[in-house]
């Protein structure tokens, strides 16, 4: 039986009792069947009726009747920044209409939710420093002016980067102003090396899990070289055993490719369906509360627990199971234009990264101190 607490908590203005417990099942199916019991995901456990009967079964006294207590949620990773109402006060009517020519386009132009809700911000930064004055009006000279009040600011290149592709959409693609931005010069961005883990903290990484259903997860996404979100939205009926492919389908900028299924990864899912309860239906990570796809947090979380139990010090997340493929295969002799294409990359570039981190040649360069010392001419 797993260790369970009950909580009298005001949830949604309603008086409920909240029940958490350990990953169960048994338990799940059991709470499924109490009247009024729903799932909560901020409180990251069960709600059931406040009730004579449900105080009873959860083992509170009487007098524990008035000692409720309000539960906060679970801290979870704060969502990026949205334009709130009093920061849409400051902007002038005629920039609010704007706005909304800009994210008629963006729809228009099918962008994804994430991108609109990016530039959306990075928009609303500009109205917001400009005041009054009409967004339309705004010459080339004047947005290098701000630009450059943002850098002093201490944005970073990469934001920079952001708010000018928002900025190049709106007086471009809305305005129809072509070359608006071919006299601003973008910041040189930092080259930063993936981060990725050996052979050895794979082995640690992996054995550190006992869950079925976590190490399957950890195991496709180092297998397949996948995203968090591919690995969460991968269906049952994406797994093609006869062609040995999994389908990735719209992944990051709306692309669809097929991965290499691993014979042994294929051995792993198979006994994962058959064994673990209650068996997945649609997708192949399914959570057991809402049968929806398992949520990209919560895979994040399992690879950081699992991280952690490992004793692994690297400042690394689920993201460098995907380094660390692209960099094992490229160390093994694959052709990098291969890994590009497994890797969903739109510009060979960005998979070139990875050759500044192989070590397949570089294990074979001897220094030349080497060859000094090997001489005999140097004291020590």
């Amino acid at each position: 039986m797993p260790a369970f607490t009950c909580k009298i908590v005001l949830h949604k203005n309603q008086s409920r009792i909240l029940v958490q417990f350990e990953i169960n099942n048994a338990w799940n199916k059991r709470m499924q069947a109490v009247p009024g019991a729903k799932w909560s995901k901020t409180l990251r456990g069960w709600t059931i009726p406040d009730t004579p009967e449900n105080r009873s079964r959860c083992g509170f006294k009487p007098n524990d009747f008035l000692q409720k207590e309000r539960v906060a949620p679970l801290p979870v990773k704060p969502a990026a920044p949205k334009v709130s109402k009093e920061a849409l006060c400051f902007i002038s009517d005629k920039n609010r209409l704007e706005m909304e020519k800009f994210l008629s386009q963006l729809a228009l132009k099918a962008y994804s939710p994430s991108t609109i809700k990016t530039y959306r911000n990075e928009f609303a930064q500009l109205l917001q420093a400009i005041g009054k004055c009409p967004a339309q009006n705004l010459a080339p000279d004047d947005l290098r002016r701000y630009l450059l009040v943002c850098i002093d600011k201490g944005l970073t290149e990469n934001t920079i980067h952001s708010r000018l592709n928002a900025l190049k959409f709106y007086y471009e693609q809305v305005l129809g102003k072509e070359k608006f931005f071919f006299d601003i010069p973008r910041p040189k961005k930092p080259l930063i090396l993936p981060k990725l883990l050996n052979e050895h903290e794979l082995q640690r990484l992996f054995n550190a899990l006992s869950n079925r259903k976590h190490k399957a997860m950890l195991f496709t996404a180092y297998s397949a070289g996948l995203r968090v979100s591919e690995i969460a939205k991968l269906k049952l009926a994406h797994i093609d055993s006869h062609r040995m492919q999994i389908f990735v389908e719209r992944a990051k900028g709306k692309k669809d490719r097929y991965v290499n299924l691993s014979p042994v990864l294929l051995d792993i899912l198979r006994k994962y369906i058959q064994l673990y309860k209650p068996r997945p239906k649609t997708y192949l990570f399914e959570s057991e509360q809402t049968f929806a796809a398992y949520p990209t947090r919560t895979i994040q979380q399992i690879f950081i627990n699992a991280k952690n139990k490992a004793g692994i010090n690297k400042d690394v997340g689920i993201h460098s199971l995907r380094h660390s493929f692209a960099t094992h295969l490229l160390e093994k002799g694959t052709d990098i234009k291969y890994i590009k294409e497994l890797l969903g990359h739109f510009n060979i570039r960005t998979t070139e990264r990875y050759l500044h981190v192989s070590k397949q040649k570089l294990v074979n360069i001897i220094s030349p101190f080497d060859d000094l010392w090997d001489k005999g001419s140097i004291e020590w």
